[in-house]
């Protein structure tokens, strides 16, 4: 029998705990932790990806810290709000929201988030850190995977795991956070030959391709654990990038879309504002 993995489960767990340790540190409101969510334009769905992220903020007792930028802003004018935001010691984290307008440079600006505040994970140095194995804030989504397997008892340590995409978002930083935990890791993209024959090697199968209903029971090696990282609208609704009900009896475990990974990013944001305020324990990948 497969079983599917409830995310939105765990990620109540977790962030229970965030709001249960951000009491117990910071019991005036004032000192709590505070992200700062960068919004610019108004792309109605990053509008509500930041709505969500703002209520989390809210509902673990830390400080909701949004600045809202018209679509028109510059380069230099969001430069000119992070930098402010960098430097004020009353901000713990700060999130610029993806995708930017056309016309703006979002490696640039995300490089101006210190690594101290970058709870997203991905600035340059934050890379580098989850590179060389040392501390640092991880990105969400990959650290979101990393919880749901170990609280799902998935043996990561020694298996074989492959990573369907290579982004920097979630694919390079999945494939690291995997290989620090022991496991033997393999990338495979558009580029790859055979990729089902590779895909159906893995123990633990990742698939953050970004592309719907790309990965099938011809993918899946019996007895698998499968995470599905993407997540698409269509005229029947959200799928993600694997066609779940193909994997009934076939995979151990499967993470379905929605209500798998998608509520394991914000509960990993709640953890690394936490741990930007040099506070926490509420998860293991965090800084691991």
């Amino acid at each position: 029998m497969t079983v599917h993995i409830d995310g939105r489960a765990i990620a109540y767990e977790v962030r229970a705990r965030v709001a249960a340790e951000v009491a117990a540190a910071f019991p005036d409101p004032a000192t709590a932790p505070g992200l700062a969510t960068v919004l610019v334009g108004e792309d109605p769905a990053s509008a509500v990806y930041v709505a969500n992220k703002r209520r989390a903020v809210r509902e673990a007792g830390m400080r909701d810290l949004h600045r809202a930028l018209p679509a028109g802003t510059t380069q230099a004018g969001v430069a000119a709000v992070i930098d402010e935001l960098a430097a004020d010691p009353a901000v713990d984290a700060i999130l610029l929201q993806l995708p930017l307008p056309p016309g703006l440079d979002a490696a640039a600006l995300i490089d101006r988030i210190p690594a101290g505040k970058d709870v997203d994970g991905l600035t340059t140095h934050s890379a580098g850190l989850l590179a060389r194995g040392e501390q640092g804030l991880r990105p969400c989504t990959p650290s979101g995977v990393i919880e749901l397997l170990e609280s799902t008892g998935v043996t990561i340590r020694g298996a074989n795991a492959v990573v369907v995409g290579r982004s920097a978002l979630v694919g390079h930083p999945m494939a690291e956070l995997l290989l620090q935990r022991d496991a033997t890791v393999t990338v495979v993209h558009r580029h790859t030959a055979d990729l089902a024959a590779v895909t159906r090697t893995a123990d633990i199968l990742v698939v953050a391709a970004g592309v719907p209903a790309m990965i099938g029971a011809e993918h899946v090696k019996p007895g698998a654990t499968v995470i599905d990282v993407g997540i698409h609208r269509t005229d029947n609704g959200l799928t993600g990038d694997v066609r779940i009900a193909e994997l009934d009896g076939i995979a151990t475990r499967v993470t379905p879309v929605p209500g798998g990974v998608g509520p394991m990013t914000i509960a990993m944001l709640m953890v690394n504002t936490l741990r930007a305020a040099g506070h926490g324990q509420s998860a293991r990948c965090s800084r691991s």
